[in-house]
């Protein structure tokens, strides 16, 4: 699954069956959204089938339709009930590939109209033809998400599973950029493409690329352990990711990645970029490199495509099932959303980390790796303060 993010707009100004004044009573007071109640992220995943072999594939797609997919009435009733959040969330259109469900393009203009700011994570096959961009364009699409997880057709096409993957990836941007679409590029950060950060830059850099989003591994679906960096590596990569944002314009962020904020704050702390009460505050979680303090279960919610309910598509606890359950409901109540929201509550070095408001670790590798979604990040090398021991 790849994961779209995009700045937070006025959401509510396409929705015809809203009045003006409901949609205002709606908003939050501040600018800060309250994940406690509303979601800032929502994957559907609106089919397992793809055309693609993904050696990491979350989803283990397959080349048809699971026959317990969610009907496009259903479809379009899940998401009227994810326009009734306080503050609605920016929905992620996902899969498998999305447009394998030949009514992708009116489930995405039904979002838009319930004022839904929706975005899509194509597959690169033949199916995603200049004319399937102009129709996503036509029915409101937001931003496109494409995965580049190398600088090159070997290494990329590997990991996807079909030859000629990269350069149909380079077809789509294409015309994406053309239609006037937004583009963000998801890379898998495994052994292959460590070596190939800078070049997977520099090639991002010849289009409009708007954000660079690093995914790492969790060992969930086809994905495996051996396809995870160390924690001295993804440290490492985090301080060449650091010195390429100065580069580029696009942004750069990472995925079950949360700890790079960590990292991030501590380099703005030691270039003195921020005065000590900012650095205060952004501990606290009001500021990261990337969305402050989200994770999986907190500002993040996962559909899959029989209507299953998932802190996130990495963290396949099941909290609730659409249609028995509302979804607002299972996002606001269930116990396990709202421990997933309480850093206070995890455990290990994570739950006496002085950053664990801002990062948190990530809920979904902790549970692949221990069984125990609120254990320590597995990943990450930072030792608290608390947890040092005095020279």
């Amino acid at each position: 699954m790849s994961a779209p993010t995009f700045p937070v707009q006025d959401a509510f100004s396409s929705s015809p069956d809203v009045s003006l004044a409901e949609r205002a009573s709606r908003r939050p007071v501040s600018g800060r959204r309250n994940f406690d109640l509303s979601p800032l992220l929502v994957f559907y995943e609106i089919t397992k089938a793809c055309d693609l072999v993904c050696l990491h594939c979350r989803a283990c797609a397959q080349p048809a339709a699971d026959p317990h997919e969610l009907s496009t009435a259903e479809s379009l009733a899940m998401i009227d009930q994810l326009a009734e959040f306080p503050e609605p969330p920016l929905l992620v259109i996902t899969g498998g590939d999305p447009l394998k469900r030949a009514d992708v393009f009116e489930l995405i203009a039904h979002a838009v109209g319930q004022g839904l700011q929706t975005a899509i994570t194509p597959s690169p096959t033949p199916l995603v033809t200049g004319d399937a961009i102009r129709r996503l364009k036509d029915a409101g699409i937001a931003r496109m998400a494409v995965s580049i997880d190398g600088a090159d057709a070997a290494t990329h096409d590997v990991l996807r599973g079909v030859p000629g993957s990269f350069a149909q990836t380079q077809r789509i941007m294409a015309d994406a950029e053309a239609c006037g679409i937004p583009l963000q590029v998801n890379t898998t950060l495994t052994p292959a493409s460590y070596g190939q950060l800078e070049q997977i830059a520099a090639l991002l850099a010849r289009h409009p690329v708007v954000l660079w989003s690093l995914f790492l591994i969790i060992p969930v679906g086809r994905a495996t352990a051996a396809m995870r960096l160390t924690g001295e590596q993804y440290e490492a990569a985090f301080g060449r990711l650091w010195a390429l944002s100065k580069q580029y314009p696009f942004a750069i962020k990472t995925t079950e990645g949360m700890h790079y904020r960590r990292f991030v704050l501590q380099r703005r702390q030691q270039e003195r970029a921020q005065d000590e009460g900012m650095a205060r505050q952004s501990a606290r979680g009001g500021w990261a490199h990337g969305f402050p303090g989200v994770n999986d279960g907190r500002g993040v919610m996962f559909l899959s495509h029989a209507g299953l309910i998932h802190p996130s598509g990495f963290l396949p606890l099941v909290c609730g099932a659409f249609p028995f359950n509302h979804i607002v409901d299972v996002y606001q109540h269930s116990p396990i959303f709202r421990r997933l929201r309480d850093a206070d509550a995890l455990g290990g070095k994570c739950g006496v980390c002085e950053y664990r408001h801002l990062c948190g670790g990530s809920r979904a590798r902790a549970y692949a790796v221990t069984g125990d979604p609120y254990a320590a990040e597995p990943d990450c090398v930072y030792v608290p303060k608390r947890c040092q021991v005095p020279l």
